[in-house]
């Protein structure tokens, strides 16, 4: 289990985006937080070189599926197949379902392969009818020791995310948490 003594887990899903992840790759240098990112997988095939600098920085790396599949609305074996065929292109045994959904059985048919992380702090950062400013003190009001906040780098989340994410590692660094990324070994 992680060590949660002053310890938070930024987490980002549904990249690498242009410009998103890029700019917020410099947030994260800028500060010395470390973070994860699950990446879907024609994301990573289409932006190999953004993902190659995700894993240069030091950031760890997830499956997200190939194309952000919701488990509830497709057959198990296409929901494996997704997350097989993005396998092939992440290795990493963290695993993080679309919608935060995914089926007992297909979550034990991965198992063996893969450990899942979910969240504990829900940035809505995707939710484009709350501010920027309402999607920030949603994540201070929830975050404390520990917590895994789930924040999106696409195009669609990042005026909020990129706004809200200097925000509160600013914040949370002058309290004396430290940023940084889940492992193997912490789920």
């Amino acid at each position: 289990m992680p060590d949660y003594d002053k310890k938070i887990y930024l987490t980002f899903d549904d990249g690498p985006t242009p410009d998103v992840t890029d700019a917020l790759l410099d947030i994260l240098k800028n500060y010395g937080a470390k973070a994860t990112f699950f990446c879907l997988g024609k994301n990573v095939l289409e932006n190999k070189s953004l993902f190659d600098e995700i894993r240069k920085e030091g950031h760890q790396i997830g499956n997200h599926t190939w194309d952000h599949l919701n488990s509830k609305k497709v057959g198990t074996g296409e929901y494996i197949n997704s997350i097989s065929k993005t396998k092939e292109l992440i290795n990493s045994k963290l695993f993080r379902p679309p919608y935060g959904r995914i089926t007992k059985e297909q979550a034990n048919l991965i198992s063996n392969n893969f450990k899942i992380v979910m969240w504990s702090v829900l940035s809505r950062d995707f939710d484009l009818n709350q501010s920027k400013e309402k999607c920030l003190s949603t994540v201070l009001k929830h975050t404390k020791a520990g917590s895994i906040i789930v924040f999106h780098d696409s195009m669609k989340a990042s005026i909020q995310m990129l706004y809200t994410v200097p925000k509160v590692l600013d914040y949370y660094q002058k309290k004396g948490f430290e940023f940084s990324a889940i492992n193997d070994e912490l789920v």
